[in-house]
């Protein structure tokens, strides 16, 4: 029997257990699966995919312009602790995490949600030369991080 993509994941989510940091990142183009893949380990695992463009931007959309970016973190721990699966948090849809306005480092906060239980985040940039990018350089929103504290998983 061939293994799938899902059982691939499956088998890393179980590895990273042991590690300092937890931090799974689904790396792939638009529309290869990663939100897919998400939802499928969700079913397998009984866990909730947290939308955060959805869930964060309807918590922040009420507060003054010049707060967001203060309660962002807690606000997003939230959303974490009542996501359900205390030991695996799913996320999809960070984009809202690289709004410049919000100062947040997305990368560094899902690494320390990662410290306590295994996250798995779809990753809306790529792998380029041995870094972790989102954007091209010159957008306002690019982000451009080492491979220390998280663990690929490439869907094609």
């Amino acid at each position: 029997m061939a293994l799938t993509v899902l059982d691939d994941l499956v088998r890393l989510v179980e590895d990273v257990a042991g590690l300092n940091s937890k931090l799974v990142l689904l790396i792939g183009p638009p529309r290869s699966g990663k939100s897919r893949l998400l939802e499928q380990l969700s079913m397998r695992r009984k866990v909730p995919v947290v939308r955060l463009g959805e869930a964060l931007g309807r918590l922040l959309a009420p507060l003054p312009a010049s707060q967001r970016h203060l309660m962002a973190p807690d606000l997003l721990s939230g959303l974490a602790g009542g996501a359900g699966g205390r030991d695996l948090l799913l996320l999809d849809n960070i984009e809202i995490l690289f709004d410049r306005t919000l100062r947040l480092s997305p990368l560094d906060l899902m690494r320390r949600h990662s410290h306590g239980r295994r996250v798995v985040a779809a990753w809306p940039g790529e792998l380029r030369d041995g870094r972790l990018v989102y954007a091209v350089p010159g957008h306002p929103e690019h982000q451009n991080y080492g491979t220390e504290g998280w663990v690929p998983c490439s869907v094609c």
